[in-house]
């Protein structure tokens, strides 16, 4: 796949394409189906596909302070574009400048000049330009003058359920990462540099890696998981633990992943954790030994929901 950081970067003489527009952070099932029509329809044509994204997220150029929970990473979110056979992603930088492009600019600079596009592919709540002025049916109208057709992609839905970015963001809030799952087509995905903590767990004998992670990286809700922690080409079974350590009168909220059968140093490594279930919510123990007993009910479970 080819890689552009704006659409300036696009090489000179490159052919007509079918694009498809967004921020497709979390490239979950909903952006699949969309992206896959793209890719499906380049290939009927002969053409070449591809992905118009943005960095950083419009919404924290647009309203400072709201930038939404990142799904997915930079590095990830390309590989998971990728995966799905994707022949060029352009990066485009989302800068107040470009945000005060109006409709027609951004189709005129983007699409047309930059891409050369003879299709583009969007869901029916696709927005662009300046003010979020430009919906399906401009994008068509021009179309009509630029010389390019719009296909609509059907949104993806479970029992009424609209699967959504914002959706996903809410389970993960909530700390129900079964249905992030089944939204994202795939285990929520945390990654970050083990880092050194208190060394409580260790003490406990249940040390842990704490990670830190990425500034706006989603992290779900207080509580104990069972996730996979993977560390490159190796996945290990782990119980994480998210939250402040109440009954340590902790205040800093930390990520704090006790890897099964692992014994080695992980410091100032980068790893991931994809979740697979939630066991229980953060309590305050009145000891050392109901935590103790309740760690390694957590560890038991895990290695019963992790075969």
């Amino acid at each position: 796949m080819q890689r552009w950081r704006g659409y300036e970067a696009v090489p000179g003489g490159f052919g007509r394409s079918v694009v498809t527009i967004g921020v497709y952070d979390g490239v979950h099932r909903g952006h699949q189906a969309i992206i896959g029509h793209a890719v499906k329809r380049a290939r009927d044509l002969g053409l070449q596909s591809v992905v118009v994204t943005f960095d950083p997220h419009p919404a924290e150029v647009v309203r400072p302070g709201s930038h939404p929970a990142v799904l997915t990473e930079p590095a990830r979110h390309a590989e998971l574009i990728e995966q799905l056979g994707v022949d060029a992603l352009c990066v485009v930088p989302f800068t107040p400048e470009f945000s005060r492009l109006s409709p027609e600019e951004f189709v005129h600079d983007v699409l047309v000049e930059a891409l050369h596009a003879a299709v583009v592919v969007e869901g029916d709540n696709f927005r662009f330009g300046h003010r979020a002025a430009g919906d399906l049916a401009m994008l068509a109208k021009l179309g009509n003058t630029f010389g390019y057709t719009v296909e609509e992609a059907p949104l993806v839905t479970v029992d009424g359920l609209v699967f959504s970015s914002t959706y996903i963001r809410s389970c993960i809030a909530a700390g129900d990462v079964a249905a992030a799952a089944a939204a994202l087509g795939r285990p929520h995905n945390l990654a970050g540099v083990v880092v050194r903590g208190d060394q409580r767990g260790r003490e406990l004998g249940f040390p842990t890696a704490n990670l830190m992670c990425h500034r706006y990286a989603a992290i779900p809700a207080d509580g104990v998981y069972a996730a996979w922690m993977r560390r490159g080409a190796e996945s290990h079974r782990a119980s994480v633990s998210i939250g402040t350590n109440p009954t340590f009168s902790g205040t800093e909220r930390r990520v704090e992943a006790y890897v099964l059968d692992f014994d080695g140093d992980l410091y100032g490594e980068r790893v991931e954790l994809d979740f697979v279930a939630h066991l229980r919510e953060q309590r305050t123990y009145t000891g050392i030994e109901p935590l103790i007993t309740q760690i390694n009910e957590d560890v038991q479970r895990t290695r019963e929901l992790l075969p």
